[in-house]
């Protein structure tokens, strides 16, 4: 059953300021309620969010019903690495996947938020738990959360406009040659395996990365490397590597050899994530951890010191700053 809101306009402004202002919602929010044609004046349905409101309308609104599904037990925790009233950034582990889906069965980063009790009911009928961008299941490490709907949208806009900024780090084999790599390419689904994006396909979105050699280990045939998403394409770093002959340690989707592999997950971690607060814009940083499976990675192939000195975060984006 839909919740049918009633207003009466008591001044000459457009319709989606006035709803604006009525419900506590964002423009395009509104926008959207307006799209999908649940806003009426007079009886008669509207279709555009600048229309001007006459003094004495009536202005009605159907609220679609927010379908909330059931949250699996969840088994596992989260290390959350900073929270206010407006967001959560955490730490998210190897492993989780963060959407339910038909064919996820076990719990999910959104069923974990649920029992945080982070619900964002939206004006769009589909409830959201502030999901502002994603990681795959065998990705680690950083991510943002928005609390509430201002700061969700908030935080889109900079995902969108590219002023938030998103380093990962990862273990590949073989090295690659040169100090620094710029990989542009059009990512799409491959046409040979559907589990699969592809790099360079004709009718693909546009995709950039630039990589950063930052260590090597003992042998020789393991590489540290830092690399920044200019776009946020499906597996667009593990595509970008492998048009280059290169594959992450534990990637058997993308992997060359997947019978040398001996990782126990991907080596693929989201380290360094820096957007700004939508309350107080002041620019945040945060790094995530690594795993025990990461630090035996590097405790066992690489010179930690070497390690600890190129992880350092200003060196990370003072390297990519020169790069790009």
């Amino acid at each position: 059953m839909l919740n049918t809101e009633r207003y009466l306009c008591e001044k000459v402004e457009r319709l989606d300021t006035f709803l604006t202002a009525k419900i506590g919602k964002t423009r395009s929010q509104i926008a959207a309620l307006i799209k999908n044609g649940a806003v009426y004046i007079d009886e008669k349905k509207v279709a555009r969010p600048g229309v001007k409101l006459k003094v004495g309308q009536q202005i009605r609104v159907e609220f679609p019903e927010v379908k909330e599904s059931q949250a699996q037990a969840v088994d596992f925790d989260v290390e959350i690495l900073y929270e206010d009233d407006d967001l959560l950034v955490i730490n998210k582990p190897s492993g989780v996947t963060v959407h339910p889906a038909p064919s996820v069965k076990e719990p999910t980063l959104v069923d974990w938020l649920k029992h945080k009790g982070i619900r964002l009911s939206t004006i769009s009928g589909e409830e959201r738990h502030g999901i502002v961008h994603r990681l795959d299941k065998g990705t680690s490490g950083a991510m943002v959360v928005a609390k509430n709907n201002e700061a969700h949208e908030f935080l889109s806009k900079q995902l969108q406009d590219k002023s938030m900024g998103r380093y990962y780090l990862a273990f590949v084999t073989p090295p690659l040659k040169d100090d620094v790599t710029i990989i542009e390419s059009n990512i799409g689904r491959s046409s040979h395996n559907r589990l699969k994006m592809a790099s360079g396909v004709e009718h693909g979105k546009y995709a950039k990365t630039v990589f950063k050699n930052l260590a090597l280990s003992f042998d020789e045939k393991v590489q540290l490397i830092a690399c920044k998403l200019f776009t946020g394409r499906t597996h667009q770093i593990r595509v970008h590597l492998e048009s280059l002959n290169r594959h992450i340690l534990g990637d058997h989707i993308y992997a060359l050899a997947p019978k040398q592999e001996k990782a126990e997950r991907i080596l693929l971690h989201a380290y360094l994530i820096y957007f700004m607060h939508p309350k107080s814009n002041e620019k945040l940083f945060f790094t995530a951890p690594f795993d025990n499976i990461i630090k035996d990675e590097i405790e066992k192939k690489f010179d930690k010191e070497i390690v600890n000195e190129v992880i350092d975060p200003n060196y990370i984006i003072r390297s990519f700053t020169a790069a790009s």
